[in-house]
């Protein structure tokens, strides 16, 4: 019978643990999946018969990928040297690869509550009872001499026959084990949101990372620009002293009036003024690079240095690799991961929590008797709690997990669409500008012919100087549209860059693994400004569940 007894306990045992183990593998989450978006084969600005304009070329078909340090495409070392300075020193960085520290950080206690949590609260008191609390005492322990009390928080002894007046020490050491059986993964799922949101902060940083990267290639390119547009108008002002002093000697042997002496210094002039001017926009613009770099800008210069715009063919790839190479997308796509666990963490709201409590220790009224094992005390067993009415309170919290699960799928799509958007815009400038640059600088070919005519009929006194004015002020216009258009080419080249993902790739990114381990939450990490954190990327997103 004995034995019998024991088999029956065994499998009593046995069964209960199965039933554990398979309330454990129940998720109320919904399986995870990437949310289907609509991608096109490929871009509408890169058909096979495209045809090339100036300055500027499709890379190849096999050239689908961009190197990490893109701006090397540019081969400009000054450039090169400013953008190995965005990493370390500036701020903005800093305070994002914080910010994902910081994310990272949260996972850790909603990831302790998978372990039971052991306290222990040594105390001593010395208390003294009314006198006159008597009679309630003795009614409620009538026939002890000491009245005790048990608790979660240790023992307290009331001594003193029939009286509870005087004093009473209490030496307690208890000793709180806890641990609630995650059985509906509220606990994983809450630390999947936790990860998940990690990851979207980390993405941040990558994004953060390109962003600055291109304003310092912007800002660096609109520099040598002035730089170049500045020669053009020294240029210009050198050409229009010699005007001046051609028509001041016409002036003085009786050819040229007064009227164009004053129309040649008016010109002059101006120009002049034009050149003082793009001091302010080139200084702008320095500032703003120390900026970027972490450097106070009153101890940044940049020297002027020739302008070469020769925009670099840019690998594009096909529309679907798009998705991984964005780290906005990145971030968008575990927004919803998150959402879609932080349901399963609302749902299993509406399942009893089975929580195994333990508390044990020493108490007595003597310190001489602290620790003897006849002053030990203890207490132990389950407590399953299930909320029974809450006026619809995990209800309306399931739809808006819901509408946020909605909200997040509706912001990754936006983020797709708008990156194939920012990709089109880019190819399309780049394809138009390479087109009027040709344009322009016919424009320009013929502003000089025309310039060269009006000097000739102005030299043999057929044309006033007001024509030739006119030519010149042609000239200088087209020339300066001219410069701009290469300006624009080269800033959408860098923007063309940022719209591709800048050489981010998510395969490299860190996995959910490596979010929730322990190896993981050092706090040595090295910060962004020493070495770049990659921003994370989900796990193979064919996984079951989100966990």
């Amino acid at each position: 019978m004995k034995l019998k007894a024991k088999r029956m306990n065994v499998i009593k045992t046995a069964a209960f643990a199965l039933l554990l183990l398979a309330l454990s593998a129940c998720n109320p989450a919904p399986k995870y999946a990437r949310p289907p978006v609509q991608t096109p084969v490929a871009f509408k600005e890169t058909p096979p018969e495209f045809k090339e304009g100036s300055g500027w070329k499709l890379a190849q078909p096999n050239d689908d990928k961009i190197r990490s340090k893109w701006w090397e495409l540019y081969n400009d070392p000054q450039l090169n040297k400013l953008e190995d300075q965005v990493q370390i020193s500036n701020q903005t960085i800093a305070a994002s690869e914080a910010s994902f520290r910081a994310a990272r950080a949260l996972v850790i206690p909603v990831r302790s509550a998978l372990m039971p949590t052991l306290t222990v609260a040594p105390s001593f008191t010395n208390s003294r009872f009314s006198s006159t609390a008597k009679r309630a005492v003795v009614q409620g322990n009538s026939t002890s001499t000491t009245s005790t009390t048990t608790g979660s928080g240790g023992t307290t002894t009331t001594a003193g026959g029939s009286s509870n007046a005087g004093t009473v020490n209490n030496w307690s050491f208890p000793i709180d084990l806890s641990y609630t059986l995650d059985l509906w993964h509220r606990i994983r799922n809450a630390v999947a949101v936790n990860a998940f949101q990690a990851q979207v902060s980390a993405a941040d940083v990558a994004t953060a990372l390109l962003t600055v990267h291109a304003e310092v290639a912007t800002d660096y390119f609109q520099i040598r620009a002035l730089d170049a547009q500045r020669a053009l108008l020294e240029e210009t002002v050198a050409n229009y002293r010699q005007s001046l002093r051609l028509t001041t000697t016409l002036f003085n042997t009786g050819i040229d009036s007064e009227e164009e002496v004053a129309q040649a210094q008016t010109q002059l002039d101006t120009a002049i003024a034009q050149l003082t001017e793009l001091g302010v926009a080139r200084a702008t613009y320095e500032h703003a690079i120390a900026t970027l770099t972490g450097k106070p800008a009153a101890t940044f210069s940049l020297e002027p240095a020739r302008f070469l715009p020769a925009p670099p063919a840019i690998p594009v790839a096909i529309p679907s690799a798009l998705l991984e190479r964005r780290p906005d997308i990145a971030a968008a796509e575990r927004q919803v991961a998150a959402a879609n666990a932080e349901i399963g963490v609302v749902r299993a709201a509406y399942y009893p929590n089975l929580t195994l409590s333990a508390t044990g220790g020493f108490q007595t009224s003597t310190f001489a008797q602290w620790f003897n094992w006849p002053s030990r005390f203890w207490s132990l067993g389950p407590t399953l709690s299930q909320t029974v009415f809450d006026a619809g309170v995990r209800r309306a919290q399931n739809e808006q997990a819901q509408a946020l699960y909605d909200q997040a799928v509706a912001n990754y799509r936006q983020s797709v669409l708008g990156a194939f958007q920012a990709v089109e815009d880019q190819l399309s400038s780049l394809r138009i500008l390479s087109q009027e640059l040709g344009e322009e600088r016919t424009a320009v070919e013929s502003a000089n012919r025309s310039l060269d005519l009006s000097m000739t009929r102005f030299r043999a006194g057929v044309d006033s100087y007001l024509n030739v004015i006119s030519a010149q002020n042609t000239v200088l216009t087209n020339r300066v549209s001219e410069l701009q258009i290469q300006l624009r080419q080269m800033t959408s080249s860098v923007a063309l860059v940022m719209a591709l993902g800048g050489g981010w790739d998510a395969s490299g990114l860190p996995q959910m693994k490596d979010l929730t381990s322990k190896q993981a939450q050092s706090p040595t990490l090295p910060p962004a400004v020493q070495q770049p954190i990659a921003a994370p990327n989900p796990p193979a997103l064919n996984a079951n569940r989100a966990e």
